[in-house]
């Protein structure tokens, strides 16, 4: 029973996927963020990093453009971070993004950070990374 139901989730996964009118955005660089990390964003929404103090997971849920002709952006999300030794906690990014050359990317951002490890504490961090959109 469970297989038939397994079975009907993947054949509907399969359907929408090939319904999609168009792939992914899909952004891969490098960033200093959880330290030297990976960063991957999704659809200009999503964005996990995994570094060598940790990994984070953003959700972009505002974007917008500066009224220059610059190709300068500026975006805010939510997110939760999490460090290899024990620490986590949540944060707010605010930043801005640049398309320097045909397909690369590089970003900054300052993101307030709520540590909830051992008890509550205020935290800023900051992010500067390069992409590359395929």
């Amino acid at each position: 029973m469970k297989h038939r139901y397994l079975i009907g989730l993947m054949c509907c996964s399969c359907a929408s996927l090939a319904n999609a009118s168009e792939a992914p955005d899909l952004e891969v660089g490098l960033a200093l963020d959880q330290d030297l990390s990976v960063v991957v964003e999704f659809d200009q929404k999503y964005r996990a990093t995994i570094g060598n103090d940790g990994a984070a997971f953003d959700y972009i849920f505002k974007r917008g453009q500066f009224e220059t002709e610059a190709p300068l952006s500026w975006y805010v999300g939510a997110g939760a971070w999490a460090e290899w030794n024990d620490d986590f906690g949540l944060r707010l990014p605010l930043g801005v993004k640049v398309n320097f050359y045909e397909g690369w990317n590089a970003y900054a951002q300052v993101h307030p950070e709520l540590d909830m490890y051992k008890g509550v504490e205020l935290q800023v961090g900051g992010a500067l990374g390069v992409t590359y959109k395929f």
